[in-house]
């Protein structure tokens, strides 16, 4: 089996970076790909342009020990990984048009023995019908679709599962799957990710971890949502949901999730429509979920217009526009399509919104008639506060200077997890 001792990583994303740079940092001499000369250039000077904790420290290291540098193109490597961004059409189908270029930029400096591994979150036969694409822009080498065991390039899909915020300890610590279009693309991946990989391998089809990474975001996704469902049916019945979730959990087998305004994320908030649009009669359960919780930021729209005096000027201030806390990744969030929609209801005389890990409005935004501030300047010039996101930074708000505003706190993080002085338990 072949010593990999360079890896050429296509897209240097919010997993394609951090790929980057825990394979330097393991000695292999990796050049990351990407079509953003800005990116390009921000890593070969050692610095980020994502925010995931401990990343830019690592970053600098390799680069300045010149285990890692970027470019714009692809260069002679003996593996590749396709780290490229799979997002889904406005009629939510899966669109791997960015899989395919990046297969096309590699098709030219591949040789024989080389390895190929898709990561990108994909529909199930994607890394099949890539290797055919590679095989026809190379009818000079041979690929696993056609010579199987005795293919010259040898293709695979193993994809990541790690939690914004944790990537570089979860890139290492995971188990991770790794599905080969032959028992030799499966066992050569595995032998490249175990240069730095802790938790266990597992092989399989490429079809399967194909599966298996759609899998695991549309059950989560099922999960969320009957959090979500279950916060509408407290808020109908004028019960604190933060209190019954927590109870509920003091079952031994029993683990729901905590609601929120929706879901979002390159993941849990796309993944189940891959599966959806394969297979739609045999996934309504998945298809429900997504309903629901693509109805949130709708609902959170709903409750601020019972908050607000529709005879008076009133300002709302929303904080938080990540999909998740303490990140910066605003992909799909559904805090920006709460205050987009909050905004086209035309309900609030003033909007004002708050993310402390960015530096202006997304481009969503961006055009509309919404300040952009800093969470304390917004909540005292608000009449109602709309929490959106838990970051860290809103922990530090002392909810007795939010008295005198009307408060809509999405995810508990004042109304009840830091108003909840102790447990109320009978102690015997």
């Amino acid at each position: 089996m072949r010593d990999f001792k360079t890896v050429c990583v296509v897209g240097m994303g919010y997993i394609g970076l951090p790929t980057c740079a825990i394979f330097a940092s393991r000695g292999l001499k990796v050049l990351g790909v990407d079509v953003n000369q800005s990116v390009v250039e921000k890593v070969n000077r050692g610095e980020v342009h994502i925010v995931e904790p401990d990343l830019d420290g690592l970053i600098q290291k390799v680069v300045s020990n010149g285990n890692l540098r970027a470019a714009l193109k692809p260069e002679s490597s003996d593996a590749y990984i396709i780290a490229v961004p799979t997002p889904m059409t406005e009629d939510h189908r899966p669109d791997t048009t960015y899989v395919y270029a990046a297969a096309r930029s590699i098709a030219p400096v591949l040789k024989k023995g080389d390895l190929v591994v898709l990561e990108s979150t994909s529909p199930v036969g994607t890394t099949r019908s890539m290797c055919k694409e590679l095989a026809t822009l190379r009818p000079d080498l041979s690929f696993p679709t056609s010579a199987g065991e005795d293919a010259d390039v040898l293709v695979a899909y193993s994809p990541e599962r790690v939690l914004p915020g944790k990537v570089l300890t979860e890139l290492v610590q995971n188990d991770r799957s790794v599905g080969g279009l032959s028992k030799r693309s499966a066992e050569a991946t595995g032998l490249l990710y175990s240069s730095f990989l802790a938790g266990e391998l597992f092989l399989t089809s490429a079809e399967a971890a194909e599966l298996v990474k759609l899998s695991e975001n549309a059950f989560r996704d099922v999960n969320i949502a009957f959090a979500n469902e279950l916060a509408s049916v407290c808020t109908h019945l004028k019960i604190n949901v933060w209190e019954v979730i927590e109870l509920a959990n003091r079952h031994p087998r029993v683990n729901i999730l905590q609601p929120g305004p929706g879901v979002g994320g390159h993941c849990i908030a796309v993944d189940p429509y891959f599966i959806i649009d394969a297979a739609p009669k045999q996934s309504q359960l998945m298809a429900r979920a997504r309903k629901i919780n693509s109805a949130r930021p709708q609902a959170v729209v709903d409750e601020i217009k019972s908050v607000l005096d529709p005879k008076k000027k009133q300002t709302v201030a929303c904080l938080g526009l990540a999909f998740k806390p303490n990140i910066d990744d605003l992909r799909e969030s559904p805090a920006v399509e709460v205050v987009r929609l909050l905004h086209e209801a035309g309900i609030a005389h003033k909007i004002i919104a708050s993310e402390p890990h960015t530096d202006a409005l997304p481009p969503q935004l961006q055009g509309l008639d919404i300040e952009f501030r800093d969470a304390l300047t917004a909540i005292d010039r608000a009449d109602v506060v709309v929490l959106l996101v838990d970051h860290r930074h809103f922990n530090f708000i002392d909810p007795e200077a939010l008295s005198n505003k009307k408060l809509i706190d999405t995810r508990g993080l004042w109304t009840w997890k830091k108003s909840r002085k102790s447990d109320a338990r009978l102690v015997v």
